[in-house]
């Protein structure tokens, strides 16, 4: 059973953000900041469509800091691992998440009342 997830929350700055949760509740992607709530949802959506294809991300390496970019299909970044991998593995461990989990992955709408699953 999936038991990651997506958070729907509204910044400070009154942008919405999300965030996508491992089981364990350790965060794994971050979004960037979207006006609308709406916008918010399809870049959810677009997570959950490109994510089981390995062309959809883009691994940066720097010593103990290798990270991860989900990237649309028209170049667009959609969201960012949130933190750094200390090693190349524990990143591929984190795409491997995201790539078997997400498509399926709840929503979870901090900013109100639960949006879909």
């Amino acid at each position: 059973m999936n038991r990651t997830f997506f958070e729907v929350f509204s910044g400070s700055n009154s942008q919405y953000y999300f965030r996508y949760k491992a089981a364990n509740g350790e965060q794994i992607l971050a979004s960037e900041g979207y006006t609308t709530k709406q916008s918010c949802i399809v870049g959810i959506d677009s997570v959950k469509r490109i994510s089981p294809y390995d062309s959809s991300y883009r691994r940066t390496d720097a010593y103990l800091n290798y990270r991860f970019t989900m990237v649309a299909g028209n170049g667009e970044t959609v969201a960012k691992s949130s933190e750094g991998y200390v090693s190349a593995q524990g990143r591929e461990n984190a795409i491997s998440v995201v790539k078997v989990n997400a498509a399926g992955a709840e929503v979870r709408d901090l900013t109100a009342s639960r949006i879909h699953g």
